[in-house]
């Protein structure tokens, strides 16, 4: 099989990929950061009632010049209206958030006015018509569109769909990513190594990907590099409705690469399991009915780039959320020879400048099996195939990893 384009990789993995038809209800405390589904109406009109924007005084502008005398004849506070009409000559105690009484028409704020006694307030500075005043349905009003499917549901967003009146809100599902490490020769973070043995840390820094791109994890441990470990695995995923298998190593076509052969023995179509790419050229992305399954390689920079090129994209498009937009314009930093046929991803750190230019700088080690590089680079400096060979302050495009 002729190795793929990324471009064109990643197009097939996303083909058809859309949220859940059916979204969940989820109360306002638990809707924060998820996805609207759904538009999203005013249940009612904010605000409901012509209401005071200050402390002050309600009264009639044309009563109110500079000097004015008022009779004081009541007070409104916020929860608490007044009980009647302004009367000529009068002016009604008013406090932020009060609805202003019948017959008055502006508010003259409190540093506007003094306090003569008990009964009256002398008007200092001459009140001007409709002053202070939020209108009936200045904010929105009942029936139209506030929050729009797609939106991110931030605090902004939430504090508007509960003025809305609105006490759960319609969000797409998130994917259920099940998360596969294989190979004899893994262990858990803690356990002890016997001879051959390494950790299996992949799967963690896949998974903390998947969730921080709006999935649900499904841990399916370690498979042993046996049909029937595999086969319990997968059993594993399906019953918990997984949207989306990943598995680690074991994907290429070796004695003991078994992920492939056991999916095959249930149906998978498979649509490819080679991208020119460097690292994460032993890709494999296949379909097992409704399951989308991406199988990673199981070196840590290949597994790693590969996620954060194809499964964040890929849950982003489940999730209904926006594609991660992670690629910048940057100058080399360092001289790279002419590339191959494979598109490069060379882990590298940055500079900013005080414009906002960056230039990208690659590490100095880039074998794929080194997570110490991983963990230290910020950026990932992408080399399309056939690059020539470039020098410092030549342009080149790099992935954000972290700022």
């Amino acid at each position: 099989m002729a190795l793929m384009p990324v471009e064109e990789a990643l197009e097939r993995i996303l083909d058809g990929a859309a949220p859940a038809d059916m979204p969940e209800l989820l109360p306002l405390a638990e809707s924060f950061n998820r996805v609207l589904a759904r538009d999203l109406r005013a249940l009612r009109t904010h605000p409901p009632f012509a209401a005071s924007a200050m402390d002050g005084y309600a009264v009639r502008a044309s009563e109110a010049g500079a000097g004015a005398v008022l009779a004081l004849q009541g007070e409104a506070a916020a929860g608490h209206e007044f009980d009647g009409v302004l009367a000529p000559g009068s002016a009604i105690r008013i406090f932020t958030g009060a609805p202003v009484p019948e017959g008055a028409d502006t508010v003259v704020i409190q540093e506007n006015a003094e306090r003569l006694d008990n009964t009256s307030v002398r008007i200092n500075v001459a009140a001007e018509p409709a002053r202070h005043i939020r209108h009936a349905g200045v904010d929105f009003e009942e029936g139209r569109t506030g929050l729009e499917a797609g939106r991110i549901l931030d605090a902004g967003a939430i504090t508007f769909a509960a003025a809305m009146n609105h006490a759960a809100l319609p969000v797409y599902k998130r994917p259920k990513v099940a998360v596969l490490a294989t190979g004899d020769e893994l262990r858990l973070p803690g356990q002890d190594l016997g001879p051959g043995q390494i950790i299996a840390s992949n799967t963690f820094g896949v998974a903390a990907l998947a969730r921080g791109a709006g999935a649900d994890v499904i841990d399916l441990g370690i498979a042993e590099d046996r049909m029937d470990s595999l086969d319990a695995a997968l059993d594993k995923a399906m019953a918990q409705g997984a949207d989306v298998l990943v598995t680690i190593g074991g994907a290429s076509v070796g004695d003991h690469d078994l992920v492939q052969k056991a999916l095959a023995a249930r149906g998978m179509d498979l649509d490819f399991w080679k991208i020119a790419m460097r690292p994460g050229k032993p890709l494999m992305a296949g379909r097992l009915g409704a399951l989308r399954v991406l199988g990673l390689p199981g070196n840590p920079a290949s597994s790693l780039v590969c996620a954060h090129l194809f499964l964040e994209p890929l849950i982003a498009r489940l999730a209904g959320r926006p594609a991660p937009r992670r690629v910048r314009k940057a100058g080399l930093g360092a001289e790279l020879p002419a590339n191959d046929v494979r598109q490069d991803y060379l882990r590298g750190d940055f500079t900013e400048d005080a414009s906002g230019a960056l230039t990208a700088i690659p590490m100095p080690k880039q074998d794929s099996s080194l997570m110490k590089v991983f963990a230290d680079a910020r950026c990932l400096i992408i080399r399309p195939p056939f690059a020539a060979a470039a020098k410092p302050g030549d342009p080149c495009e790099v992935m954000i990893l972290r700022d």
